[in-house]
Order: C-alpha cells, then sequence, then structure tokens
C-alpha cells in the first residue's frame, strides 16, 4: 500500500494522478487534513485518512499498513513549525510500521542549512536519523513559477521584460516532478538513493523565442535592471545570481524520457488558456 501525505494540494493531487496510472486505486491512500475536500479521490477508489501534520495521533492512523509513503513538504511557512511537523510525521511513520519513506526535499538541502532549504535540511537529518529506509527528492523551483498565464501580458504587449540577467533557470514542472514520485514510490532500486532534480536549462531570451513562435506575433526579449516588486523579484534575484543555474540529469533518468521542454511548457499554457476561456491564477512553488 502507498500512502500520500498532504495529498489535497496540487503537486499531491497530480502525483494521485500518475499513481492511479501505474497501480489499483485500492493500494493507494491519501492523508489530508480536511478529508471534505478530496471527496473527488475518494470516488475514483482512493482510501482516505484524516491526516494532520499537527496532530501526530491523526498521522499514526493514517499511514497504518502503508508499505511507502510519500511525505510531501508542509506548505507552512514558520520554518520552526514546518520542522516540528515534519519530525512528527516522521515519528509517526515509525510507529506506524511504514516500510520506507520518500521525501520531497530542496536542491542543496543536504548541503545549506539555511534561508529555502532550512526545513528541508533538518528533515533530511532527522530522516536519517530515524533508521527509516528513505529516498530524498530534491525539487528544483517549480516552472510554474516562472511559466504561468502571467505571459499572456508579454504577448499582449510584444515585450517580455528580463530582470534575470540573462542567468539559465533550471526549473521542473509539477506534473514531471510528480511522475519521478509516483515512479520512486511503485519502482524497485530506488531506496537509499537522493535525487537532486533540475528540468531543461532555460532563459528569457528562449522564452520570448518561444513565446514568438507559439502564439504567432513578436514578442521581443527587454531588459530591465530592476527586479519586479514582491516575491517574483526575489526570484529573478536568485536567477541573477546563478543559483538556478545547476544541472543534473536525475529526473531525466528517473522519468525514462525528457523533462517537458520550455516550447511544450510555453504551449500547455496558452492551449489551456483557451480551453477555459479564462486566465487561471499564476502557480507558485
Amino acid at each position: 500500500m502507498i500512502a500520500v501525505s498532504a495529498a489535497s494540494g496540487a503537486f499531491g493531487r497530480l502525483v494521485v494522478d500518475h499513481l492511479l496510472a501505474r497501480c489499483p486505486a485500492e493500494e493507494v491512500v491519501v492523508a489530508v487534513r480536511a478529508p471534505d475536500r478530496v471527496a473527488d479521490l475518494a470516488a475514483r477508489g482512493v482510501q482516505v485518512r484524516r491526516g494532520d501534520y499537527d496532530v501526530p495521533d491523526t498521522l499514526r492512523a493514517a499511514f497504518k499498513n502503508a508499505d511507502r509513503l510519500l511525505l510531501i513538504s508542509s506548505p507552512e511557512l514558520d520554518c520552526a513549525r514546518r520542522i516540528r511537523q515534519h519530525q512528527a510525521a516522521i515519528e509517526a511513520a515509525r510507529a506506524a510500521g511504514v516500510g520506507a519513506v520518500v521525501y520531497t526535499s530542496f536542491l542543496d538541502a543536504d548541503t545549506q542549512a539555511e534561508g529555502v532549504t532550512e526545513a528541508h535540511h533538518a528533515t533530511e537529518r532527522a530522516l536519517q536519523a530515524s533508521g527509516l529506509p528513505h529516498t530524498l527528492l530534491r525539487h528544483p523551483f517549480y516552472s510554474e513559477a516562472f511559466l504561468n498565464s502571467g505571459l499572456r501580458a508579454a504577448v499582449v504587449s510584444g515585450a517580455l521584460d528580463d530582470a534575470t540577467g540573462g542567468r539559465g533557470i533550471n526549473t521542473a514542472s509539477r506534473s514531471d516532478l510528480a511522475e519521478a514520485a509516483a515512479r520512486v514510490l511503485t519502482e524497485d532500486g530506488h531506496l537509499g538513493r537522493a535525487y537532486d532534480f533540475t528540468g531543461i536549462l532555460w532563459t528569457y531570451l528562449q522564452l520570448a523565442q518561444v513565446l514568438t513562435r507559439v502564439c504567432g506575433t513578436t514578442v521581443l526579449h527587454r531588459v530591465r535592471d530592476s527586479p519586479t516588486p514582491g516575491a517574483q523579484g526575489w526570484l529573478e534575484n536568485q536567477v541573477r545570481r546563478g543559483v538556478l543555474e545547476r544541472q543534473t540529469d536525475d529526473l531525466h533518468r528517473v522519468l525514462g524520457h525528457l523533462p517537458t521542454t520550455l516550447d511544450q511548457a510555453v504551449a500547455e499554457i496558452f492551449v489551456r488558456h483557451s480551453a477555459d476561456g479564462r486566465e487561471g491564477e499564476p502557480d507558485r512553488m
């Protein structure tokens, strides 16, 4: 039996979709804080159990009889609380007799203990100390943080602003990372491994060229010195520093095919917009 924690989020739902393509629904358990939010998964035959990161007793019950557990990192922003939640989940997994844990970590969590990776670094160490067999899936930033329906503004204006200094970006799509997780959960040979996932490196100059091809209208690449205000500007600064240029072939090898290309990602955005007839919410990491 395979259990997926925090399965009501966008990433967790994608993992469940990929799992259902690979194994019977009755072999999949989702542990969620609010079971009523995943009634659609129950209707597909998935076992739904209450599993709240802040209520350890619910986690022990939710993880019962699980051969493998996908521990999806908590969306909690407070780092100390996030670490406590992950520690509680690991202790619950051990108490429930879970056979192996697969954890969604973050790139460089093995070497960096501050900032974005702080909670992931602590969780990786907690897993190592637990004695539980485990696999680490270190994610990059989601492609959707950069590639989303907001790109329509660039197509309409005919210019794509770039405050990244022309540096490369190694993001990966949620769907690719979810498929990789499902493969690790259902295949042999992954225990004890730590995978550093990255997608195919791309730049904003290339993005402007792809937008031009996909949309059939010229989109110029326009360099901007000042970053966008807010969270997007923080991401742009990370790119400008070269933080997102690391490349590995781990995602390619686990998937068994190339990760989503920039052309494919952009085409999907605009096909989805045409089908919906409206703009969706920008995706966040």
